[in-house]
Order: C-alpha cells, then structure tokens, then sequence
C-alpha cells in the first residue's frame, strides 16, 4: 500500500499500525473531500492484512470541531449525511482495533468519530460536545450511539442541551477509556500499541466481531432511521434552517417552534 498523504488526510503505515490524521485546517474541519478520503483510506486499510490497529489523531492542536456547518443547509444536507455517515459506517465496521486520540476541541462530527472507536485516549483539557442541537439539529450518530456507551439519560442530557465537557468528563461518562495531561498523551498511545501490537490481527478481528454482533444490526437500524428523520423531517422545519442560517450570518437564531 503506497504511504501517500491525501489532501484531508494524512497516512502514515508503519505495520501493524496506520495513523490516520485529520488535517483541515487548524479546527480539522470535516468537508466532504476528508469524508471522501476517510471512506476510502479505512476501507483500503481493512484490506491490508499487515496493519491490525488504526490510530485516529487530528493534527495540530484539535482533534476535529465537526462537519462544515454549511454542509447543513438543505441543499446540501442530503450529501453531508451520505458521505459522512458512509466514513462512520466504514469506522463502524471496520475489523481492525481502532483507537482515536483527542486533543483539543472534539465537537460534534469530530465528537462522532471518536464515538465510534474501540479505544478512546484523552487530554484532560480536551473540549468535547455534541452542540448540534444549538443550530436546531441534532447528532445522527450520537442519537443512535451514545446511549450503548454512556446510558440512556446521560446520552439524552448531551443530546438536547448540547452542553460541552473536558477530558475527564469524558472518561467519567465512559466515552474515553483514559484521560491524561496533555503532555502524557502520546506515551499513553504508544503504551497501547505495544499490547496491542503482541497480538494476533486475527484474533483481535475476530474478537471485535463477536465484541459487536449485537450492537451492530441495532447502529445500522438506528442510524438510518434517524438520517431519515433528519432528511425528510427535521431539515424542513424553519427552525433548522434559521439556526444554519443565523450561524452562517454571525447572529442569534430566532425560533419559532416550527
């Protein structure tokens, strides 16, 4: 597999191990040409029996703030959630251990793509959130997702308030496996990848499998319904589109409860 860096992306192998890095500017933001790439470097890398682990980092100071907010407007929104959720699937799906470490902000999409890893490792200081719920959306992903994880109530308190939190939240909350200083970041990392790395591929493919195996028929399930919602319900309200708007324009929105 040839190591070159796409223009969203960057991919470093260095068997058993692919470091895949968002970089888009100093926030990571995720427009469709990363979810492009995204889709198409995890789905060559679960064809590549060498690599067993996939490290997903951000580069620079953040991890990601999430999908471009006008990638939102109607016109648009039918693509982003193909695109985007077509990445999550192939994260989702993927047989290899994969580990997302967060540093910095860590919102919305961004807060998605973590979600989905089998490992999460964070800084303390990290800013996590799922805040799409202050532009009048909501997180297809993190609805479906985020209660498997952190509980029914908690998912549904970070859903509808869309309130932000640390690190350490996260690992409170069980998003995170393991926060730590920013500084002792990486070590952390690499602590994981040398376990990992006296492992078989196969047995670790196999494991995640089974890990899985409920969970999974209940994602694809969920996930679809609520990018149904989000298309032909949701995105029609005048509120999700004051809320884009009010975004794009620098101001306020103005709801109107419909």
């Amino acid at each position: 597999m040839p190591n070159d860096s796409p223009s969203r992306i960057q991919l470093h192998i260095a068997p058993p191990v692919a470091n895949v890095t968002l970089s888009n500017g100093p926030q990571n933001i995720i427009d469709f040409a990363m979810m492009d790439e995204l889709t198409q470097a995890i789905g060559e890398l679960e064809a590549a029996l060498a690599i067993s682990t996939i490290l997903l980092t951000g580069s620079g100071a953040n991890f990601s703030s999430g999908v471009d907010i006008p990638s939102h407007t109607p016109e648009k929104v039918g693509t982003m959630l193909s695109k985007f959720h077509e990445a999550i699937r192939r994260l989702a799906c993927t047989s290899k251990v994969t580990i997302a470490v967060v540093r910095g902000n860590c919102l919305g999409g961004g807060a998605e793509l973590a979600l989905m890893c089998d490992i999460v490792l964070t800084a303390e200081d990290a800013k996590w959130g799922f805040p799409e719920i202050k532009l009048g959306c909501y997180p297809p992903v993190a609805c479906t997702a985020l209660a498997a994880v952190v509980g029914q109530k908690r998912a549904a308190e970070l859903v509808l308030t869309g309130r932000t939190f640390n690190g350490q939240g996260a690992e409170q909350m069980g998003i995170a496996n393991r926060s730590v200083q920013t500084a002792e970041l990486d070590g952390a990392a690499n602590e994981v990848l040398r376990e990992l790395a006296t492992l078989s591929p196969a047995a670790l493919a196999h494991a995640k499998r089974a890990l899985y195996a409920w969970d999974a028929m209940h994602f694809e399930k969920g996930l679809d319904r609520a990018e149904k919602l989000y298309l032909n319900e949701l995105i029609q309200t005048e509120d999700a589109q004051e809320g884009i708007r009010a975004w794009i324009e620098k101001r306020s929105p103005r709801w109107q409860g419909k």
